[in-house]
């Protein structure tokens, strides 16, 4: 339908319309300037716009670097978990490698953005650094000492805001998570022991080195079956968190090593922390005077660790198994005692702590006191026998790559199994020479040796009415 030209109204009307208009604004913004303060007026309009401006549909997390003076794990998580998707069009990173350690380690170096995603749901990390305008301490992780810090670190973590559940329920936790993944693959484990023993009274410190022991399962001269059943057993251990806590038991596990000297104890312990990536800390109970020592020496060690006591047969004489005298009258907490090493494995102090391993050795298993035998302190006892055929057959295998078909291997395992060698022995001769043949040679002269040496020795035992056969393992779960 065509409109007419009288029917519009007069350029005349609408510049006096506007007129109007602009008169009643400038009006009211008079009367508002002179009835209304400044504060007021920003405040009226402050709620305009937010009424008519749209929603915003983003919400964002902030994980700060430090609670207080403590390393907050979420960030600490969140930085080895987003190291790992770095994208190739980041600018500046921070790349650093301490001493002995295999990987490098990466860290943001300045505010830098990465995306990802979870179920669906888009996020976006941000990485932020800022100079403190004041210098605060904190508490460092490796040492405990009080450090000075001038930066802030932290990230923000944005997302649609109707998926905060989703991201506060079941992403966070997967980073944290991912995150234990990757520094358990790239963990160097450390061996620990007491720094300055001298002065344990005053300050218990342990000192760390790298475990370069290259000791593991598959080099282990050992019957198979046994292996099978330590790491079955270890795996069990390491997977049951929620079993221990379900049960109301401290989420730890105790082994016996018990035999001759020689025979791999310690190599055992060496493939155990190489196989579960464990630090290992080596206590000596020599040092350890007094029962509070060993429980501030137990609050010192780290979770997913392997306490390791050697010799426990000869290593401290315990006055609870004593007869009173005039030297074991001092006041409980002023010597060190059967019960406190007890209360120290299974009492209220073992509970400090997750994922623990406690490991005694002694070759003579006979001297032990049965109170520290029992299931819930060793709950596990490992015989280290003597050497197999098996185990030569693996020794040879390793240290002259020779496999079971050469003549001499037959003849070197036929002897292994009539007489009583240890590991380490074997091993000693099979290092003295680089050819294979004549290295089988001289251990066949050395074992022809060891059989008279031992058949003269065995005799006489049977003579003296004292010969016994080597104890089976005992497997307690």
């Amino acid at each position: 339908m065509a409109v007419s030209m009288s029917s519009m109204p007069a350029a005349s009307s609408i510049f006096a319309m506007y007129a109007s208009i602009s008169a009643f604004i400038m009006l009211v913004q008079t009367m508002l300037n002179q009835l209304l303060p400044r504060q007021a007026q920003h405040f009226l309009v402050e709620l305009v716009r937010r009424y008519f401006s749209p929603r915003p549909t983003q919400a964002t997390v902030v994980i700060e670097e430090r609670d207080g003076m403590s390393a907050n794990e979420i960030y600490s998580a969140a930085e080895t978990y987003l190291c790992s998707h770095v994208r190739p069009d980041i600018q500046r990173l921070k790349i650093s490698k301490r001493y002995k350690e295999p990987a490098l380690s990466i860290r943001f170096a300045k505010c830098e953005k990465i995306l990802d995603s979870h179920h669906g749901v888009a996020l976006e990390w941000r990485f932020v650094n800022e100079e403190r305008k004041k210098s605060s301490k904190v508490i460092d992780e490796d040492s405990d000492n009080v450090l000075i810090e001038s930066e802030k670190k932290y990230f923000e973590l944005s997302f649609d805001k109707k998926f905060r559940d989703t991201v506060l329920d079941s992403y966070i936790p997967s980073v944290l998570d991912r995150a234990k993944i990757i520094r358990a693959q790239k963990k160097v484990v450390k061996l620990h022991t007491l720094a300055c023993a001298a002065s344990y009274s005053s300050s218990f410190v342990w000192d760390s080195i790298n475990l370069e022991h290259p000791s593991t399962f598959d080099t282990l001269a050992m019957e198979p079956d046994l292996k099978k059943r330590i790491k079955d057993d270890l795996d069990r251990f390491v997977r049951r968190k929620d079993f221990y806590r379900r049960v109301g038991r401290a989420w730890k596990r105790g082994y016996l090593l018990y035999g001759p000297p020689g025979t791999g104890k310690s190599s055992l312990i060496a493939a155990m922390a190489n196989y579960l990536k464990f630090d290992i800390y080596d206590l000596e109970l020599t040092n350890v005077k007094r029962d509070s020592d060993l429980r501030k020496l137990l609050l010192r060690t780290a979770n997913r660790s392997i306490l390791v006591i050697e010799d426990i047969d000869c290593t401290v004489d315990l006055p609870d198994r004593k007869p009173a005298d005039a030297g074991n009258h001092r006041p409980r907490d002023h010597r060190f005692t059967l019960s406190g090493l007890l209360n120290f494995i299974d009492g209220l102090w073992s509970s400090c702590g997750d994922e623990r391993i406690i490991i005694f050795t002694t070759n003579n298993k006979g001297k032990l006191d049965p109170a520290l035998l029992r299931p819930g302190r060793m709950d596990m006892h490992i015989h280290m026998s003597y050497l197999t055929p098996d185990g030569f057959r693996l020794l040879a295998s390793t240290y002259l790559e020779v496999h079971a078909h050469h003549p001499r291997v037959s003849e070197i395992a036929h002897l292994i199994n009539l007489k009583n060698v240890t590991p380490a022995e074997v091993a000693e001769e099979l290092m003295k020479c680089d050819d294979v043949d004549l290295s089988l040679d001289e251990l066949l002269n050395f074992l022809n040796t060891k059989t008279i040496t031992t058949d003269i020795k065995g005799l006489q035992q049977v003579d003296q009415g004292t010969a016994t056969p080597p104890p089976d393992c005992d497997l307690q779960i």
